[in-house]
């Protein structure tokens, strides 16, 4: 299971480190697009704006359905919500080490600081 999660991880990073796809992912946000309209903001050809949304469908970013001959992609959040839970705990355990850092500062800058009566002792 940790395997399998881990290998969805990998997927799902590897698609959001593309820029094109992370702004495809951005304008499904806002709702449905086809393919065409996908593709138009990067100008790019329908071919390749295929390859980033299989990239996409791979990751399980996003679902495309066929209706006729047009293909309609909406996007699905579930994998983006596993990224986020595994930045996380990166998030929490810079945080911590900022935290004590500041404190560090704050202790040395207290020491350096003349004494408050004036007094050079």
């Amino acid at each position: 299971m940790v395997e399998l999660q881990t290998s969805q991880l990998d997927t799902v990073f590897h698609a959001l480190g593309d820029a094109t796809r992370r702004q495809m992912l951005r304008d499904l946000s806002s709702g449905e697009r086809t393919v065409t309209q996908l593709a138009q903001p990067h100008a790019i050809s329908l071919a390749a704006a295929s390859k980033h949304i299989k990239a996409l469908e791979s990751a399980g970013l996003i679902r495309r359905q066929v209706r006729g001959r047009t293909h309609i992609c909406r996007l699905e959040p579930g994998p983006l919500a596993s990224a986020q839970a595994w930045l996380n705990f990166y998030e929490r355990f810079w945080t911590s080490r900022l935290d004590i850092l500041d404190q560090l500062l704050r202790e040395e800058d207290a020491r350096k600081s003349p004494n408050p009566t004036g007094d050079k002792t």
